[in-house]
């Protein structure tokens, strides 16, 4: 099967729409002229495979004319053009939506137009009227807020009217758009709000204005709200080059956000029309509000607005093949990727794992803080955090007894890594050769090992892991402490940690809601911004640049360790598909969908400044079909028994925690069958 005929290759498949806002020529009513530049950016949009494109309030009659707008000569030239518009519609993908003022009962409204495959759909009225300051629009409109379960006349026809109206493709479940105009959002009762309740998972902002210093950042502030607090994307588009300088000025912003992400911002004070196209996922919104119960409560209690509106469908047509994914995919999506606030969402991240750390040290009264330290990456991080914890309590970090514990497997390097930073930090440190130990254990139960036999098995594995973690609870009981749990929340979404007396076992757990890739950033954030000494950044950086692995087997005959991400998988993408699965709950293939758009090659997805340095990896769809399966495999089927006796320990990411008091409830018996299968049947080989 070629990729051009898989399903899995089309977006609309996983529920994306197409989404732009544009930005069309316009002279101040001059209609014609504002025709054109209607239809051209709609042909644009049809190029870019565009499903629902919105344009400016009053963008085919122009905003900013005043005593015009009650011209009869204009109103009938809108009408007009409003024919000529729905004719062009008939063969583009796009559904339309323009701003026009109609007429109904001797009254005049500013209206939303909607148009697709050479219908007119319906028109919505703006519900709030500004009529203060530079704005006069209750002389000339009638104000739409009551217009409901009504009909008004376009060209001849009746066409649905109100502010009860919802658009919704019959052939995309998901795609489903409700309308507001400019004031609507400005307004304490946002009428898109009821919108949303309703049903709609795609708001439309039809704006003109006008910009004065500091209005981007309202308009960016109410979208981004919007979007949030009404579970559902949101794009705005203003009135730009064109419109009237009588007295205003216009700068054409148009911006498209989801869940309270920016996905795709227009470039304001442009001369030439502009197309902001984006992808909207609407699995991911649809997920969410299943997710959020305040969201369905407030529906109720607005009266199941969904049973008020009327819905109007249409058949959309659109093209199935390959035409990508036009949407900013975050590769490391636990990690932080804004740029202007990096240093304070590091900031923030670790101070709420030392924060918690400090808690629970006076809740127990502690003398120590118990830590194994292994040279790598989580026992590292687990340290720092205690550092800082005894820093900010004025603590001297004697307090943090540190033991290096060498078995059969561990190296020079993560060895001499180990006292390297146990002697930076200051701590209390002692080194523990568990060999002699693991081999009278090992001896004890008949294990080949202990024959002469190179037979590494699990068993010989886990009895060097939980003699490491029993040395550490009867030493924290010996010195009147409590161990510091080190494993991290992407080994306990794979199950890469020994059960009971073993690494998946402490008194407190402090990176169980830290995956690798956020461990890995933050280490790194905390020597560029000096949070440690020029001595304690030096051994950080080696830890860094060491290969990741549990050491429990001994070198192969080529010098070759025991590499976690070979057997496992990398990191980066398991950390990847934990976040599709665990916050949003989305099917296998459309994390598979969208890590093959993140990954495919180097240039693909996003990630933060100068992290990671690895993050121009690139994986095919084949290996990322393959690993996902193993994902599937250790999350839903192996690991869950190992969550359910987790330690307490604090929740760190927005993106989530597996807890089995917080985040994440399930049995510890479930079979991944249904994952499993949805990827192989739905993922090409």
């Amino acid at each position: 099967m070629s990729k051009t005929s898989h399903a899995f290759f089309d977006m609309h498949t996983h529920g994306f729409v197409r989404v732009a806002t544009a930005t069309p020529r316009t002279r101040t009513a001059d209609v014609g002229y504002n025709r054109d530049g209607i239809i051209e950016q709609a042909r644009k949009a049809h190029a870019q495979h565009v499903d629902l494109l919105l344009y400016p309030e009053l963008c085919l009659s122009s905003y900013a004319m005043d005593d015009l707008h009650m011209q009869g000569a204009v109103l009938d030239a809108v009408e007009a053009e409003i024919e000529t518009i729905r004719k062009a519609s008939a063969d583009l993908t796009p559904a339309l939506v323009i701003g026009a003022p109609l007429r109904r009962n001797g009254r005049i409204y500013n209206c939303a137009v909607v148009l697709s495959h050479g219908e007119v759909l319906g028109a919505v009225p703006k519900s709030y009227l500004p009529n203060y300051r530079e704005f006069y629009e209750k002389r000339w409109f009638a104000r739409g807020q009551n217009c409901r379960n009504l009909w008004i006349p376009v060209n001849g026809e009746e066409v649905p009217f109100g502010v009860d109206l919802l658009f919704s493709a019959q052939n995309l479940p998901g795609f489903t758009f409700g309308i507001e105009i400019c004031e609507d959002f400005w307004s304490p009762l946002q009428p898109g709000t009821e919108a949303a309740l309703a049903g709609a998972t795609i708001l439309l902002n039809l704006s003109a204005s006008n910009i004065t210093i500091g209005k981007s950042d309202e308009r960016h502030l109410l979208s981004r709200a919007s979007s949030s607090r009404n579970v559902c994307a949101y794009a705005y588009s203003a009135s730009g080059f064109g419109e009237s300088t009588t007295d205003l000025s216009w700068d054409g912003q148009g911006m498209i956000y989801e869940l309270g992400d920016l996905l795709i911002e227009s470039v304001r004070f442009e001369l030439d029309p502009e197309l902001c196209v984006t992808d909207i996922d609407t699995r991911r919104i649809l997920n969410e509000r299943m997710r959020m119960q305040t969201f369905n409560d407030a529906a109720e209690d607005a009266g199941r607005p969904e049973d008020s509106y009327r819905v109007i469908g249409f058949e959309h047509s659109y093209d199935a093949a390959d035409i990508g994914l036009q949407r900013p995919i975050r590769r490391f999506p636990f990690v932080p990727n804004r740029i202007e606030k990096l240093d304070e969402d590091c900031y923030e991240a670790f101070n709420i794992q030392v924060d918690a750390l400090m808690r629970r040290m006076q809740a127990t009264g502690a003398k120590s803080l118990v830590i194994g330290i292994s040279g790598g990456l989580d026992s590292t991080h687990a340290l720092i955090v205690a550092a800082k914890a005894c820093d900010t309590l004025g603590l001297p970090r004697s307090v943090i007894r540190a033991y290096t514990m060498p078995g059969f497997a561990t190296s020079d390097e993560t060895k001499a890594n180990a006292w390297k930073l146990m002697k930076a930090f200051e701590v209390t440190a002692e080194e523990i050769d568990i060999k002699p130990a693991a081999r009278q254990m090992l001896s004890d139960m008949d294990h080949p090992f202990a024959n002469g036999e190179p037979v590494h098995d699990v068993t010989f594995e886990n009895v060097q892991a939980g003699l490491r973690t029993d040395y550490l609870f009867r030493l924290a009981g010996h010195h009147d402490g409590f161990v510091i749990g080190t494993g991290d929340l992407s080994e306990l979404a794979l199950g890469w940690c020994t059960y009971g007396v073993g690494d998946q076992m402490s008194h407190y757990a402090v990176n169980a809601g830290v995956p690798k890739t956020l461990i890995q950033y933050l280490i790194r954030w905390a020597t560029r911004t000096d949070q440690f000494s020029p001595a304690c950044d030096d051994a950080l950086e080696e830890v860094l640049g060491t290969e990741i692995s549990p050491e429990l087997v001994p070198a192969a005959e080529d010098g070759s360790i025991q590499s976690t991400e070979s057997i496992i998988g990398p990191y980066e993408l398991n950390d990847f598909f934990l976040h599709h699965v665990l916050r949003y709950g989305q099917k296998p293939s459309h994390v598979a969908f969208l890590a093959w758009h993140a990954w495919r090659d180097a240039k693909s997805g996003s990630w933060p400044h100068e992290f990671p340095e690895n993050g121009k990896n690139a994986y095919d769809l084949a290996t990322i079909r393959g690993w996902l399966e193993k994902f599937c495999k250790r999350f839903f089927e192996f690991s869950q028994f190992k969550r359910s006796a987790l330690p307490n320990g604090p929740k760190v990411s927005a993106g989530g925690a597996l807890s089995p008091r917080g985040d994440w409830r399930a049995p510890s018996d479930a079979v991944a069958d249904v994952w499993l299968e949805e990827l192989r049947k739905n993922v090409p080989d």
